[in-house]
């Protein structure tokens, strides 16, 4: 029996849904989207993020999942297999790549994430000042060995999920883990809506205001729009290739987008209710989520049961989204080269574990890495800008122009049709509309204002 037909599959719908969703969903739905959602307009905002997401999210999405499903493998065994003798599995090598890099410094906030709820458990911010929580979180990202133990203890906890399987690790686990994000989300919006003063966090979410929309927030709403749903690094490129032929391929796309955004306005309603009841400014990144966020839920009454919930779902959210991407190289080193699932998830960890140190060490100008500079950026920085805004826009970019002019309408019509079984042609003549000319050139747009050939 050849190795293809070994393969592991998600055995159902849900699985499918609650895998895709844990690969999108991340630390960015916690502190970045809410964030900009507040501070770009509101329901404004989120009216430009979702044409957006048409235009360009759920396009290239959509499109992994072909490549996936169709070719049954790998990313670079994907393109191999439906492009012989051509250089287009350089698309595959490329979403391993990004795949791999951001799990170096990934791993590394994962590994914050992870040293707070204990700190919460323990009661390390019951009557935090801002004083206290910048000390306690600078202490930890300078430190010459926690965050390299903590980035330790994460890798064990997703490689552990990976050697299980696909059905007994991966849709196992998400299928536990997302409800439960959605539960722990619930308590915590619950309680912060219910703060004296909570409907100025409200209105700074949702309230719309359409004078702030500007070309340049249109860009950040697009760029979010397709880095937010894990596309370009080869995941949903390797997820694609677990679903069954049975799956709709552009209803599991619509779901996770939907769900995605749905996460984001939780986690928003969770946070800035909160925030603006105590009388702190909102900001975005690792200070709204390890200095603000600490001494918010301080002020509470059952706070520091409150805060250890909330990192615990944050922990969720990394996690899941972490096991997509270490699946990417396993997938590759099982079906590519030979190596067994517990060789290939070792292998790949390990290899994270060393390189990632130096994202660890250099998060933060005091680190012990954190002087050494590479074209301008620290360790943790490069491995960030290489991946964002490099090689996921261009990945993406290379894989709907592959399933448009390699692959062609006719097999990606049997594809999103499921081969006549679904009777959707209204939604292919569109997508195929969208994804031949719409979407490359938005992620060009995307990718020239990345890397600073355009500003807006």
């Amino acid at each position: 029996m050849s190795l293809l037909n070994k393969r592991d599959k998600f055995a159902t719908n849900l699985g499918v849904l609650a895998a895709t969703l844990g690969s999108a969903v991340g630390l960015g739905n916690i502190w970045k989207f809410p964030y900009f959602t507040g501070q770009y307009g509101g329901a404004a905002f989120i009216i430009i993020y979702l044409i957006c997401v048409v235009l360009a999210g759920v396009p290239v999405m959509v499109s992994e999942f072909i490549v996936g499903r169709r070719a049954n493998s790998n990313p670079v065994g994907a393109f191999k297999k439906l492009a012989p003798g051509t250089a287009w599995y350089a698309i595959g090598y490329s979403g391993i790549a990004a795949s791999f890099l951001i799990m170096l410094f990934y791993t590394s906030v994962a590994g914050w994430v992870y040293s707070y709820i204990f700190r919460a458990l323990s009661g390390t911010f019951i009557n935090a000042s801002p004083e206290m929580t910048i000390g306690v979180f600078g202490k930890l990202i300078t430190s010459n060995y926690e965050p390299i133990i903590w980035q330790i203890i994460v890798l064990i906890v997703v490689s552990s999920i990976i050697i299980a399987g696909v059905q007994k690790g991966i849709e196992r686990m998400t299928k536990t883990l997302m409800p439960l994000l959605f539960v722990l989300l619930l308590l915590c919006d619950i309680r912060a809506l219910t703060l004296p003063g909570a409907q100025m966090g409200v209105e700074f979410l949702f309230k719309p205001d359409f004078t702030k929309i500007t070309r340049e927030v249109i860009i950040i709403a697009l760029g979010l729009a397709f880095f937010k749903l894990s596309v370009g690094m080869g995941t949903m490129v390797t997820y694609g290739s677990y679903f069954d032929k049975n799956q709709n391929l552009p209803g599991t796309a619509v779901k996770v987008a939907l769900s995605d955004i749905l996460v984001s306005m939780m986690a928003g309603l969770a946070i800035f209710p909160a925030v603006f009841a105590f009388g702190f400014e909102p900001d975005a990144g690792p200070g709204l989520l390890f200095i603000t966020i600490p001494m918010v839920f301080s002020k509470m009454p059952l706070g520091n049961i409150l805060l250890t919930i909330f990192f615990l779902l944050t922990a969720i959210a990394a996690t899941t989204a972490m096991m997509s991407l270490l699946e990417v190289p396993v997938a590759y080193l099982v079906e590519e080269k030979g190596y067994s699932r517990t060789k290939a998830t070792l292998t790949s960890a390990a290899t994270i574990a060393i390189l990632g140190s130096t994202a660890s060490l250099s998060a933060n100008a005091g680190s012990l890495l954190g002087s050494i500079k590479i074209f301008g950026k620290t360790f943790f920085d490069l491995y960030d800008y290489i991946s964002s805004n490099i090689l996921m826009p261009v990945g993406g970019l290379f894989t709907v122009i592959f399933i448009v002019w390699v692959l062609g309408k006719a097999n990606l019509a049997a594809e999103l049709s499921n081969d006549g079984q679904l009777n959707n042609k209204g939604v292919i003549n569109l997508f195929y509309l969208i994804v031949k000319y719409m979407t490359p050139l938005l992620i060009i747009i995307i990718f020239l204002n990345s890397i600073g050939v355009l500003k807006f």
